[in-house]
C-alpha cells in the first residue's frame, strides 16, 4: 500500500458543472474542442482526446475564499467521465509533462512556504510523501510548472 493517494476533482464538483452549474467565478463553463494533448480532464485525470468536446472553467480547489485560495482555468470532459480511482499510482495526465510544481498546504488551506518546488514528474510521489511527513502539511497540490494550473491533490493514504 502506498503512503500517498492521488485525488481528482470530486465527482460532486464535476456533476454540478455537467448539470449546468457555474464555476468559481459564477459563470457557466465554456465548451471547446480538444486539440489533443495539453487538455487534461481534472475528473478522470486523463487527457481529453483530440476532437472531443471539453468544458473550460475557473476552478478553486479550496473550501472557502481566502488570500491563498488559488483559482484558475481547468478542463473537464463535456460528456461525464468516471473519476480517477487508481489513487496509489501516478495519474496518466501527469505523464504529459517533464515536471510540475508540487506544493504543501496546511489545515487552514494556505500555502506552507518553502514547500513549493518544480519537481520532475517521476519524483512527484517521493517529494509528496516527504512533504506529507512534515508537521503542518495537511495535503499537497500538483500544479502545472508552466501555468500554475491545478492538476490534482495528494493526501496521506
Amino acid at each position: 500500500m502506498s503512503a500517498i493517494a492521488f485525488h481528482a476533482m470530486p465527482t460532486a464538483d464535476a456533476e454540478a458543472l455537467w448539470n449546468g452549474g457555474v464555476d468559481a467565478y459564477g459563470h457557466r463553463p465554456e465548451t471547446m474542442i480538444s486539440d489533443g494533448p495539453g487538455n487534461p480532464c481534472r475528473h478522470c485525470l486523463r487527457n481529453i482526446d483530440k476532437g472531443e468536446e471539453l468544458l473550460v472553467f475557473a476552478y478553486r480547489p479550496f473550501p472557502e475564499l481566502q488570500p491563498y485560495a488559488e483559482t484558475g482555468p481547468v478542463f473537464l470532459h463535456k460528456v461525464p467521465c468516471r473519476q480517477y480511482e487508481a489513487e496509489e499510482i501516478l495519474p496518466p495526465v501527469l505523464a504529459g509533462s517533464r515536471d510540475f510544481i508540487v506544493r504543501g498546504y496546511g489545515d487552514n488551506n494556505r500555502i506552507v512556504y518553502g514547500t513549493g518546488a518544480v519537481t520532475p514528474t517521476a519524483d512527484i510521489p517521493a517529494y509528496a510523501q516527504e512533504l506529507l511527513t512534515r508537521p503542518g502539511i495537511a495535503y499537497v497540490h500538483v500544479r502545472s510548472a508552466r501555468n500554475n494550473c491545478y492538476q490534482c491533490r495528494i493526501d496521506r493514504n
